[in-house]
């Protein structure tokens, strides 16, 4: 029961990357291929009905951990304090930058919240890669109990004393922001058209490669710093799989976006990020929580609720899950295939 609330969690985590990351991207590509205020426009349009439905997965990724790891929840809380609330703010911030901009017609009011909602979209995936190459790197958890508490930054170096920003977890952060702006990018290139869709699919096709070395570098050094990943690699062998799936996506994906299936390409993307996220899963079981010394690691096990408990959360879990599933799938269904520039407003 435990190991499956451990996929079931790990698997909504990698559903909020795949929809969550789209509009972050989105966000990211504001200015960059949004060069007018009709563009603009444009761009927010394409995510307007879907960005809050996406941050649902938010709080259901909250409520299991409440229900199934709370002790994962308490010690990510008081170690994280600082960049949890730093993320919100920058949640709080693409919101008003979106629902804001409109609200009085001034080029300098909605230059304001453009801005905001721009920057914002750009250290949230910073921070959230951030927080992934924490969760891979290890903690400074020890004997004294479940407490840690980890400064933004020292000297930038892994060792004993290093903050939650080092020189890997930046690596992981910068990758997370090239990975969802190309997802984000294969989404403008489907969804919009004239000058926003063809910059956004000649930047798609540039990130490509990018991504490709940005991801394969970051596996390499997780294997290198995790040492639970290599003894998962060599116990199950198999999870090599996982990581050809990502490759396979991610090849695929060029693959339809040159042949002009701009949504196969989207979905091919979200099927690779989906990939990497249960990688990073497979590689850390049974931690959700690793130390830097293994030893003091908190595993899915020890974070637990009562089994009990695990079976009774399993019963609410199913009916909401499928309620979200229709909920999504009625939010998607009502897309229009495209946004043009010049619709009404």
């Amino acid at each position: 029961m435990v190991t499956l609330w451990f996929c079931l969690f790990w698997g909504t985590l990698a559903m909020f990357v795949v929809s969550g990351g789209t509009d972050i991207g989105v966000g990211i590509l504001h200015f960059l291929v949004g060069r007018t205020e009709q563009e603009r426009r444009q761009i927010i349009r394409s995510i307007d009905q879907v960005w809050k439905p996406n941050e649902v997965w938010l709080i259901v990724i909250g409520g299991m951990m409440f229900l199934a790891f709370p002790a994962l929840l308490a010690e990510s809380l008081s170690g994280f304090y600082l960049a949890i609330m730093l993320v919100l703010w920058l949640l709080i911030g693409r919101g008003m930058g979106i629902d804001l901009r409109d609200r009085i017609v001034d080029p300098m009011w909605s230059q304001f919240w453009d801005v905001v909602f721009w920057l914002s979209s750009i250290l949230l995936a910073v921070c959230l890669g951030a927080a992934l190459g924490n969760f891979v790197r290890g903690v400074p958890l020890d004997e004294t109990g479940g407490v840690f508490f980890e400064a933004f930054w020292t000297n930038f170096r892994l060792g004993p004393d290093t903050g939650i920003l080092d020189w890997f977890t930046i690596l992981v952060g910068i990758t997370a922001v090239i990975a969802l702006t190309h997802h984000g990018a294969l989404w403008l290139s489907h969804f919009t058209d004239g000058p926003v869709q063809q910059r956004s699919a000649r930047l798609a096709d540039r990130l490509w490669l990018v991504l490709v070395i940005a991801l394969g570098v970051c596996v390499l050094l997780s294997t290198i710093f995790q040492p639970q990943v290599r003894i998962n690699l060599a116990s199950h062998p198999w999870g090599v799989i996982l990581l050809l799936v990502a490759g396979a996506a991610l090849v695929r994906c060029k693959s339809l976006r040159r042949r002009g299936r701009t949504l196969q390409a989207y979905i091919a993307s979200g099927l690779s990020l989906y990939a990497v996220v249960i990688c990073t899963a497979f590689g850390l079981y049974p931690y959700v929580l690793p130390a830097r010394n293994p030893e003091y690691g908190l595993t899915a096990f020890k974070a637990a609720a009562p089994s009990e408990s695990l079976e009774l959360a399993l019963c609410w879990w199913i009916p909401a899950a499928l309620l979200v599933a229709c909920y999504f799938a009625y939010v998607y269904s009502k897309m229009p295939s495209k946004f043009p520039l010049d619709a009404e407003e």
